[in-house]
Formats: structure tokens, sequence, C-alpha cells
């Protein structure tokens, strides 16, 4: 299943829940956190357990939307309520905000373990995906997920904006819209420790939602640098995200060239193509590009 694009939407909002389902999303995040104020939780929590319980066998387009929510950090007194109420509804896995380090993950995957029995969910299904950038301190401590004991993890993402506030930063990117070298440092930590690690590495996301020309050189960006997804805040960033994680024909042709190539040399370590000498990490990239790379 396509994992491309993570589209948030406030818990506690039946408006933007109720359109959900048809904006194309890859993966859907129910917002618990940040996106819904301290005296809404509690209700919030209830429309969420709904709206995933209404949706638990939803189909789109003969591919099941991926059903996630954000807790609240598990240095607040919100995030076990959070999982009581929602785990009803069989979410597929939960976004794990301001993860200090590694550590919290057993902590939480005990306590999905426990509500998995208690919901009738298959132990072990309900996936994770730590925020782990969003204080100076969590940020340096990002290459400890490489070895770190979390079965549930599905991959890495990281937050510019809390980072931004934790290091009183007045800028994020510099005025050619590319990361300043604070943001890239702790973006490209993501992406290598999560293929360090063999987990997906989700992009964080683009903050202007108006601004669609900045997102596809963005997002197009995101994936040319090893990312699997993007997280989105808008349905309208839903298809340019989608697009840019998408090959192209023009894309899966060569890599089908390229396989081709080496097949007709077997016991080759290298070949040429179209005037260019290619080698072993080519084919795995062109067998990555084509699912191919478990069975080649």
């Amino acid at each position: 299943m396509a994992m491309r694009s993570w589209l948030f939407a406030p818990g506690d909002s039946e408006k933007k829940l109720a359109k959900l389902s048809t904006t194309g999303a890859d993966v859907v995040i129910l917002d618990l956190e940040d996106a819904v104020a301290p005296e809404a939780k509690h209700h919030a929590r209830e429309m969420t357990r709904e709206w995933l319980q209404a949706r638990r066998t939803l189909v789109l387009d003969g591919r099941h939307q991926s059903r996630w929510v954000r807790i609240n950090a598990l240095d607040t007194p919100h995030w076990r309520d959070d999982l009581a109420a929602v785990m009803a509804g069989a979410p597929d896995g939960i976004m794990v905000p301001k993860a200090p380090g590694p550590e919290i993950l057993p902590e939480l995957a005990a306590e999905l373990y426990e509500l998995e029995q208690r919901n009738g969910i298959a132990v072990g299904t309900t996936k994770l995906l730590p925020l782990v950038s969003e204080t100076a301190a969590a940020a340096l401590r990002i290459p400890e997920y490489v070895s770190a004991t979390a079965p549930r993890l599905l991959g890495l993402t990281w937050g510019a904006e809390d980072l931004s506030a934790a290091v009183k930063a007045t800028r994020k990117r510099t005025p050619d819209g590319n990361w300043t070298d604070t943001f890239r440092m702790v973006r490209s930590t993501v992406l290598l420790t999560a293929h360090a690690r063999g987990a997906l590495a989700i992009d964080t996301l683009y903050a202007d939602f108006r601004d669609l020309d900045g997102l596809k050189r963005v997002a197009a960006e995101s994936r040319a640098d090893g990312f699997s997804g993007m997280l989105a805040i808008h349905p309208a960033q839903v298809p340019i995200i989608n697009e840019a994680f998408t090959a192209s024909e023009a894309e899966l042709a060569e890599a089908r060239a390229i396989i081709d190539a080496f097949a007709a040399s077997p016991g080759s370590g290298a070949v040429q193509y179209q005037g260019r000498m290619l080698d072993q990490p080519h084919l795995r990239q062109a067998q990555q590009l084509l699912g191919l790379e478990d069975r080649a």
C-alpha cells in the first residue's frame, strides 16, 4: 500500500473529518494534539473514535485508506485517555508527538498490547510513527532509533515548527527556499536513521498550503533525496504530494531497461547503458523503483 501523503485533520472538526475519505490521501491522521484545545480533548476523542469505527473497513478506489491518530505527548496527562478512546476504532497507527527519544516506545507498545487485546485487534498490528525533532535534545538523539527496541516502529518523521520555537530560530528557510543549516541537518539525520533502521522516512509538512508551486518543488526534492512520503496540512496538497512520490512512466521504463541490461549480461558487475557505465547500486535502485528488491 502506498504511503505517500499523510494528511492531518483536527479530531474535533466534523466538517473536516467528513471530507477526509474523499481527499485521496494515502494516510489520514486524526489529530488530538496541537489542533485541539484542552477543553475540547474529550469531545475530540469521542468524535475520532466514532469516525474510526465507521470507516474500519472502508475501501477507497480498491484500496484501504490508512487511518492514524496523533495522540498527545507522553509527558501530558492526556495520552492514555487518547489511546483508551480511539483504540476501539482500531487505528492502523499512532503518531507520537514530541518524542524525547526511543525509550518511550516500549512503554507505548505495552499500552497498545493491552488495548489491542481488549478491543479484539490482532496484537502488534498498531504501528508507531514518532515525531523525533521537536526539541533540541530530541533532535540530537535521532540516531538512537537505529538500534532501539521498537518492534512497532513503521517510520520516522520530523517537524520544523516546534523545533524552531525550541531553538528560538527566527527563520527556517533561506531566501531561495532551502532549509537553513540546523533544519537541513535534522532532516538529513531523520532520513539516514530511517534508512539505517529499515523504516519509512516521512518528510515534514510544507507550511504555506496556498503555495502549491512551492510545494511541488519541495515534494519533488523530498522524493529525490530519498524520503518515501510527506506530511500534509490541507487537502489541496495531497494530489501534488501523491504525484511527486509516484514514479513516472519514463522512470519505470528506464528501470526496466536497466534490469534487462543486467539480465542480458549474467555474472557481470557492471554494464553499459546509453553511454553510461552502470554497476550494482544502479541495479538495486531500478529494482527498488519497480518493487522487485525483495524478489531479486
